[in-house]
């Protein structure tokens, strides 16, 4: 695995529309850029980038929760494939293989990993979605972190995020 620049990113949320946070939330995510091996080569064999997500979940996960002040609640993932990509390069890294190190590093995850993957050109924002470790039901906790990386994704990279939160959204009224 050819890894070509990591990034991390942590947003602390004390005041939102005007009012204290019930308690301040602190969002972390920890990003990889990735050489996309499988750019130029038609392929329905995705196993050299499914290989790849248990390792990056282990070390992305690790570096997003050294950021946070508090036991992870909330959790989520997402890609940026570059344009000489596919979407299912995406998903190939995202799901058979990642969920598993990010729920044993962080004692629970019953829930689903809410993810999400696009196609882009360097500097694509993308929105990672946010939801409860153990309960999909948790309306509080579905919130997203939105993160650009300047100069990435390049035509033949992946951006891979990891994005983890010590609580859900900051003053949540919503209830279920």
């Amino acid at each position: 695995m050819d890894i070509l620049r990591s990034h991390v990113m942590k947003d602390v949320v004390y005041f939102e529309g005007g009012l204290a946070a019930r308690p301040p939330v602190t969002r972390a995510a920890a990003c990889v850029i990735i050489h996309n091996p499988l750019v130029g080569r038609a392929s329905e064999d995705l196993s050299e980038l499914v290989s790849l997500g248990e390792p990056l979940g282990e070390l992305l996960v690790r570096e997003a929760a050294l950021l946070l002040p508090n036991p992870v609640i909330s959790y989520g993932k997402a890609a940026i494939v570059g344009s000489n990509g596919e979407i299912e390069h995406a998903a190939a890294i995202l799901h058979p293989g990642m969920g598993k190190p990010i729920r044993s590093f962080i004692g629970g995850g019953k829930a689903v990993i809410p993810s999400t993957q696009k196609i882009g050109a360097a500097g694509t924002s993308i929105d990672v979605p946010l939801g409860h470790k153990d309960d999909p039901w948790s309306f509080d906790h579905i919130d997203t972190l939105t993160l650009t990386l300047t100069g990435a994704p390049r035509s033949d990279e992946i951006v891979v995020i990891v994005a983890l939160a010590d609580g859900g959204r900051p003053r949540p009224r919503v209830g279920k």
